[in-house]
């Protein structure tokens, strides 16, 4: 029997459109084999396609029941359906990776896991619209993403790479060159160093995870096998870590002097 949603709003409780509940009807019928074979099929346009609304369902449907295969591929289904909707991170044109595309992605992922698991732990009623209408609640999810990325770009747009060298324009050289605001930490005051963190935490979000990772000592890059590095880890090019270090620098200098005697 399928369950009924719980959130209220102003017309009553929400609920399922009649498409919606009667395809539930139909996938419960199915053995967990059936389901999971259904739930694969990733073309809409497919007679056995099972809409992301009812996927969702038995996603949740899990919380009261005991722990299998199918249950696990269904949570993994749903995940790679969200990222299918989601901008690709790679530039169209092969230039490489929009730094703004992959924030979006990974902060929509992360919303929809965070409701996943607070929905594991106890029915949450933020989950419900998804069963209603599932592209227009990933939208909104979608919506909140781009704002702190948008964000994010701006933070970063004036200080780019020469047009005709690739290289960091000297701007950036020069303020970087001059700052590696990790060098003197152990001769600095607390009062530097939580400035620094501060400044740290307004970086853009891949120029945070570089200088975090610098700050504990893991190399860009690294010629012995099996090393841990930031590179292979954002799985980005050695030169565009190098690059979107320089900037963080330049960046965290320019907060750094700020209010300094002069």
């Amino acid at each position: 029997m399928v369950t009924s949603l719980r959130k209220t709003s102003a017309g009553g409780v929400y609920s399922r459109t009649p498409k919606i509940q009667a395809k539930l009807v139909e996938l419960e019928a199915l053995s967990r084999d059936d389901l999971v074979a259904r739930a694969r099929i990733s073309r809409r346009e497919d007679p056995g396609y099972v809409p992301s609304e009812c996927l969702l369902y038995f996603v949740r449907a899990g919380r009261t029941l005991e722990p299998d295969a199918a249950s696990e591929q269904f949570y993994r289904i749903l995940l790679e359906r969200v990222l299918r909707c989601l901008p690709k991170a790679e530039n169209t044109d092969g230039s490489g990776v929009s730094l703004t595309r992959s924030n979006i992605r990974e902060k929509v992922l992360f919303l929809f896991v965070e409701l996943l698991a607070a929905d594991r732990q106890s029915y949450s009623e933020r989950l419900d619209f998804f069963e209603v209408r599932f592209d227009g609640a990933l939208a909104s999810l979608k919506l909140d993403a781009k704002r702190p990325a948008w964000r994010d770009e701006k933070r970063s747009v004036a200080l780019e790479l020469d047009e005709e060298t690739g290289e960091p324009s000297i701007e950036i050289e020069q303020a970087a060159g001059s700052l590696d605001p990790f060098a003197a930490m152990e001769n600095t005051s607390a009062a530097y160093q939580s400035r620094l963190d501060a400044a740290i935490a307004t970086l853009p979000t891949e120029h945070k995870r570089i200088i975090e990772m610098l700050r504990q000592g893991f190399p860009i890059d690294s010629k012995e096998p099996g090393a841990i590095t930031i590179s292979g880890t954002l799985k980005r090019s050695e030169k565009t870590i190098r690059t979107y270090r320089d900037k963080a620098f330049a960046s965290l200098r320019a907060m750094l002097s700020e209010g300094d005697e002069p």
